[in-house]
């Protein structure tokens, strides 16, 4: 990275955010902000090459409770290993082996999004988020949030994040560029809705303040009667967030392929946004590529589409070329529009 800040000016700030209650005001740690977020605290090449978006985004973040199902999509049986050390140690030769592949290059993939336990273990020696970058020039993302809260509102917020400024100084630790969270969205309810974009870009500031870009994910269920009514109400709130931010705070954006087509150009072109990612959501590969094609500007963020039909008992060849055919799809449904 070289030095992260030309500039900078010590701030102190009180907090108690809807997150993480607490009885009064607690002083955070003093921590350096910049004064210009492009030139003091971004790697330049990592901030160019998302803002380009001559690829795509691999989704790599199982957590705990999705690797099960990873692993079985994989072809890896829960009767083949037992415990989670050994079940990470599985998820993470996965991982691995999709990262070290021949096909898996910045050529065509702009990032990646890896869980804090991938972040913390090696590739070939070297750190997971270092090797994208320095061995593949794939941009690093760290998945920051606990998961889900229990319904309310017709939403589900972000569990609480005490672990947040260990996780922000561990990721510009493996020199990571930024972040990604993730709330769910079921119904049209305005007051959730709101609830879950208030919460996203309050966590969001303070994951700026540490030197990182955040990706903001209020995910709208695809399976929702009232996904269409929800998507246009989380627009106007995100536009609403968005235009209070100040000129040094920039996000990124991860939503669901919208029902009507280009409904989020206004997100795509506003100018604190780095970039709008699509996840595929539950999509099958084929249907989420048809929907991404019609949406200028926005490129993939896929996690199961971008693994589906790999398998832990294909040859090194085979896994490669399905892996390959794979990119390209997603490669042409992010770049080459119609």
């Amino acid at each position: 990275w070289g030095a992260k800040l030309n500039t900078a000016q010590s701030i102190y700030s009180k907090k108690c955010h809807i997150y993480r209650p607490c009885p009064g005001l607690t002083l955070l740690p003093i921590r350096l902000k910049p004064l210009n977020l492009k030139e003091t605290i971004m790697n330049q090449q990592m901030f160019e090459q998302v803002k380009a978006g001559k690829g795509f985004i691999a989704a790599l973040d199982q957590s705990g409770g999705s690797t099960p199902k990873a692993l079985k999509l994989y072809g890896v049986e829960e009767s083949e290993y037992s415990g989670d050390e050994a079940m990470f140690d599985l998820i993470h030769k996965m991982r691995s082996r999709l990262i070290k592949s021949k096909v898996f290059t910045g050529d065509r993939i702009v990032g990646a999004i890896l869980f804090e336990m991938t972040m913390e273990r090696q590739i070939d020696g070297i750190g997971s988020a270092e090797f994208l970058w320095n061995n593949k020039k794939i941009v690093p993302f760290l998945k920051i949030d606990n998961g889900l809260a229990a319904e309310s509102n017709d939403v589900q917020l972000m569990k609480p994040i005490p672990e947040l400024s260990a996780r922000i100084a561990a990721a510009n630790k493996h020199g990571v560029f930024g972040t990604k969270m993730r709330s769910v969205i079921n119904l049209a309810n305005a007051a959730g809705v709101e609830a879950v974009v208030a919460q996203q870009f309050e966590i969001g500031k303070e994951i700026i303040a540490g030197g990182l870009i955040p990706i903001i994910e209020p995910e709208v269920n695809i399976k929702s009667e009232q996904k269409a009514q929800a998507e246009e109400i989380l627009k106007t709130s995100l536009i609403s967030h968005l235009n209070k931010l100040n000129e040094n705070q920039t996000v990124m954006l991860k939503l669901s392929l919208p029902t009507k087509p280009n409904l989020y150009q206004d997100l795509v072109n506003h100018p604190r946004v780095l970039k709008v990612v699509a996840l595929s959501g539950g999509y099958s590969r084929d249907d989420a590529n048809k929907m991404l094609v019609e949406n200028i500007g926005v490129i993939a963020s896929f996690s199961r589409a971008l693994t589906e039909g790999l398998s832990a008992k294909q040859s090194d060849d085979q896994f490669d070329a399905l892996l390959d055919s794979t990119i390209q799809s997603i490669f042409d449904a992010s770049v080459n529009k119609k």
